[in-house]
């Protein structure tokens, strides 16, 4: 339930970003995970997955970055690191 909670707030960040960018379309998205954020890349992404389908990052390419830095101050984090937007 979590990730469902993480993942509607992290859609309408980059649903925000294409939209200041006059863009309804996302190509790629790179975010990062910490440490200890408790959740695998592989869990991520298909959560990512489901949660894009039928917004403006629909099909994006997704860049996980897993940190390993434990005493990190972002180690518990997911990070929104860049969105790359298709220009009109």
């Amino acid at each position: 339930m979590h990730e469902l909670t993480l993942l509607k707030g992290l859609m309408s960040k980059i649903e925000a970003i294409a939209k200041e960018n006059n863009s309804d379309m996302v190509l790629g998205v790179t975010v990062r995970l910490g440490a200890l954020s408790h959740i695998s890349a592989d869990h991520f992404r298909d959560h990512f997955d489901h949660a894009a389908v039928g917004t403006v990052a629909d099909g994006a390419a997704l860049t996980i970055r897993e940190l390993t830095d434990m005493s990190d101050p972002q180690a518990q984090e997911i990070i929104l690191e860049s969105v790359e937007v298709a220009q009109e």
